[in-house]
């Protein structure tokens, strides 16, 4: 690939040129060079400045959309041509559901010896970094994203619900968003689906995570769970998480809690959804 494209996209990705230019170990000029030799060869700006900050142009934009299926079908191509009898996928999944929920099609796809997986658990913002950067075929998200910008279709939909202790007075309730504030809240790290949801349906009720009391960060499922069920707090999740473990209760308090998406999300313009639908819906042996 075009190594002036492999600076364009660290730039799109960093928005930031001292920063692209540390990562791919170039001087600063040398970024600055590649850019312009891209716009004097497109005869397009890629980039601009507003309010002191680097903003794409909308034909940056356009670029950085082909630049990352051409990279995407690069790596692809040098992954079949070293390993022509192996298929290989590259899967990303936010933790509520690559720990919770994909177990049985893993097992079904490792089931075929000529399969090879990679398997990624992260949230949502990183997961998206790598689908653009070409590190994976495709990604399974719970919470929000782009929709006009990759190609997407559901895989099914989920209960998410506020947890607490088992004797806990909100156990078996629909709680009011005012009473919440009292509470330690439990959430996830930035960037995570599952916060990404509780945070939308608090603006929507008109609060954000500021009129909690006491909040606590943590990006482990199991340590939430734990503190969770020994009445240190409530938290927001999937309700597949919990199962029916009996330590937990459940209550509701919408807008935040209710049915929401989970979506498999991949590049335009590529064969990855049949490859995603065969790893999904029962087919042994997915052609990438």
């Amino acid at each position: 690939m075009d190594h002036r494209l492999m600076t364009f996209l660290t730039l799109c990705r960093t928005m930031h040129y001292g920063k692209a230019a540390e990562i791919l170990n170039l001087s600063q000029p040398a970024v600055s060079k590649h850019i312009q030799s891209l716009e004097n060869e497109y005869s397009v700006r890629l980039f601009i400045y507003g309010n002191r900050k680097l903003k794409k142009t909308e034909q940056g934009a356009m670029l950085e959309q082909y630049a990352s299926l051409m990279r995407y079908h690069e790596e692809h191509m040098l992954s079949a041509m070293h390993a022509p009898n192996k298929r290989l996928l590259r899967i990303g999944a936010t933790k509520s559901v690559g720990d919770y929920i994909l177990l049985p099609e893993i097992k079904r796809f490792l089931s075929n010896p000529s399969n090879d997986l990679e398997f990624l658990v992260d949230n949502t913002a990183n997961l998206l970094h790598k689908l653009e950067a070409g590190q994976l075929d495709f990604v399974v998200l719970e919470g929000p994203f782009n929709k006009q910008r990759y190609g997407n279709f559901r895989l099914r939909m989920e209960s998410y619900v506020g947890i607490c202790h088992a004797k806990h007075p909100f156990n078996g309730r629909e709680v009011q968003v005012e009473e919440l504030f009292s509470q330690c809240l439990m959430l996830r790290e930035w960037g995570s689906g599952t916060r990404n949801i509780l945070e939308r349906g608090l603006t929507e009720a008109g609060y954000d995570l500021s009129a909690f009391k006491n909040k606590t960060v943590i990006s482990s499922f199991k340590l939430m769970k734990e503190l969770v069920a020994d009445g240190l707090g409530i938290s927001f999740l999937y309700e597949t998480v919990i199962e029916d473990d009996p330590r937990f209760g459940r209550f509701s308090c919408p807008p935040m809690t209710g049915e929401h998406e989970l979506n498999v999300v991949f590049l335009k313009n590529t064969q990855v959804e049949k490859a995603a639908k065969d790893f999904l819906f029962n087919n042994t042996n997915p052609a990438p």
